[in-house]
């Protein structure tokens, strides 16, 4: 982990990507301090998801910089963001669905590690990291599935699986892309209960459609709309915003 260098925990620059004509993000700039929880919104083909893929290294932006802590992490790859302190979670949920939850716990702490991974070691192996991941899926309330796998298991609890695994890593910075997507009114407050026990040392920024839940959680709202920051700020400032309900609530 990178020692801290700025006030901010994670820095966007004039962040700019194009796909051939089509400018899906334009010069959006954010600056987000440790521990803070910030919700990104707006109506769908924004750039939100795009932007988050740009922060993570799963695309590269065409201009721009992201710094993580003040160090400049905008060409780096997304295994070496993720050495630095930046984890996230996915709109399409990835996992290892024929594997249980506690090799997909597993396997995610593996890619931390400054040894390489021997594939034809078995993961009992690496015991130590066995025993972390039983103690995170602990924590999401998944133990008693641990040896279960991820094929048998609710959505939901899938859900709470890939935050368990974004957890792990002790990221300093967590991106989480739409976490309540789909889940009932039950899933959905067992999720919302998760996020809100990360602790401050984590800074978390947000991706939700779920307006009612998302607001109980952020302090900070960025309101983006054809990939530009319309309104930024505290965020009952924010839901206030005449610009907001033009281009979000729909009034």
């Amino acid at each position: 982990m990178i020692a801290p260098t700025s006030e901010y925990a994670l820095e966007v620059v004039n962040l700019k990507k194009a796909f051939g004509g089509l400018v899906v993000t334009q010069d959006i700039s954010l600056a987000i301090r440790p521990g803070e929880r910030r919700l990104i919104i707006g109506p769908n083909g924004a750039g939100k998801t795009t932007l988050f893929n740009q922060i993570s290294g799963d695309m590269r932006p065409n201009s721009g910089q992201i710094k993580l802590s003040g160090a400049d992490i905008t060409r780096l790859a997304p295994y070496r963001r993720a050495h630095l302190g930046l984890s996230r979670t996915y709109q399409i949920i990835t996992l290892f669905t024929g594997d249980t939850l506690e090799h997909n716990v597993t396997l995610g702490l593996l890619g931390l590690r400054p040894s390489r991974w021997q594939m034809w070691r078995p993961l009992s192996f690496y015991g130590d990291l066995a025993n972390e991941a039983r103690r995170v899926l602990d924590a999401v309330g998944l133990l008693h599935l641990a040896a279960h796998p991820v094929s048998d298991i609710a959505y939901g609890e899938k859900r709470r699986v890939e935050l368990a695994m974004a957890l792990a890593q002790k990221p300093r910075v967590l991106l989480l892309d739409e976490p309540l997507a789909g889940l009932s009114n039950t899933e959905r407050s067992q999720v919302k209960s998760l996020i809100a026990s990360i602790p401050r040392q984590t800074t978390v920024i947000m991706i939700e459609h779920d307006m009612d839940t998302a607001l109980d959680l952020a302090e900070t709202v960025t309101l983006l709309n054809y990939g530009r920051v319309i309104v930024d700020g505290d965020r009952d400032a924010v839901i206030a915003d005449e610009r907001t309900r033009e281009v979000y609530l729909g009034v």
